[in-house]
């Protein structure tokens, strides 16, 4: 998507609005999921947070003359909604249980090296490039100096990483949602296929929830409904409407940069309000991932920034 060539100076300073209003969305919802989880069971609060949220798009969507899918046509939302939410939002969830909220964000931001492979598989997809292969080399390696303590400690530091291997879960499913919506991207508007995808999405998480037992265990405080009510409209829909926006006024390698931001907002939050540890090996390991996500991104965005094209999907974070 290529910022519009009429784009005025009000749209300009309202979309620059935009994009800070993503950063700091994206950013919080990290927390807000870490929170819902107090009360909340992880697959019920998930479920039942798109499928709201899809609800409340797909209604105001069909107030302006909109139709969700016809039944013989709910195949690809039905297939998104399980590769980027039940897999990828639903890692994030089941993570966080055992990862704290900051660390997630910064896992999370590892996404382009799965996307990269995920391609270079692809008979079609982007090649591997030797500046790639190290980018993705350089992140795992932040990956390992994560998770090395806790592999070391036994048994008892499992929990950890079987957070960190959910997070790996959710970046792989977003990556291979992403690969396919790019290749069977369709006509429809763009915000009732979105709503479609959230409530198949739900629904699943819901089933799954259901599944597990997980109805006996929901509860609420006014601490986790208020996160929750935060999760299910400004984080997954507010956080969206703000992403289209941006791009549809703003430079594509600018909007793009949220992506770094966001890890930062996640750990001063998780810091800061629930007191969340992050050490100078926590420090080391971030800028490791940081560092080779702007080395397999920059590739990408050289050539996004000819081609401006940028599809427009869930985030595994979106969150």
């Amino acid at each position: 998507m290529t910022p519009s060539t009429s784009t005025t100076a009000r749209e300009r300073r309202l979309a620059w609005f935009a994009w800070i209003a993503v950063c700091l969305i994206w950013g919080t919802t990290y927390l807000g999921i870490r929170i819902s989880l107090e009360t909340m069971p992880p697959m019920l609060m998930a479920g039942l947070r798109w499928t709201f949220a899809g609800g409340l798009l797909a209604a105001y969507m069909m107030s302006r003359g909109e139709r969700l899918p016809r039944p013989s046509a709910w195949g690809h939302p039905v297939l998104l909604g399980f590769l980027m939410l039940v897999l990828g939002n639903g890692g994030v969830v089941w993570a966080e249980m055992f990862v704290p909220s900051g660390l997630a964000a910064v896992i999370v931001a590892s996404s382009p090296f799965w996307m990269a492979g995920v391609e270079g598989l692809r008979s079609d997809g982007e090649r591997m490039t030797r500046r790639t292969a190290g980018g993705l080399t350089l992140g795992f390696l932040g990956i390992v100096v994560l998770i090395w303590p806790e592999l070391a400690q036994g048994p008892g530091g499992h929990g950890f990483v079987f957070g960190v291997v959910a997070l790996q879960i959710a970046c792989l499913g977003w990556s291979i949602g992403s690969s396919y919506s790019k290749r069977h991207g369709r006509s429809e508007n763009v915000f009732m296929a979105t709503a479609a995808q959230m409530l198949a999405g739900g629904v699943m998480m819901l089933a799954i929830g259901t599944v597990r037992g997980e109805w006996a265990t929901i509860g609420f405080s006014t601490r986790t409904a208020l996160a929750f009510s935060y999760l299910s409209t400004v984080g997954a829909i507010g956080g969206f409407v703000a992403y289209t926006y941006a791009l549809r006024h703003l430079p594509v390698s600018l909007v793009s940069l949220y992506a770094y931001i966001n890890p930062v907002i996640a750990v001063a939050l998780g810091v800061a309000v629930l007191g969340e540890p992050f050490t100078a090996r926590m420090a080391l390991a971030a800028a490791l991932v940081f560092g080779g996500v702007a080395i397999v991104r920059a590739p990408r965005a050289t050539a996004q920034a000819r081609t401006h094209v940028e599809p427009l999907e869930l985030r595994p974070d979106v969150r």
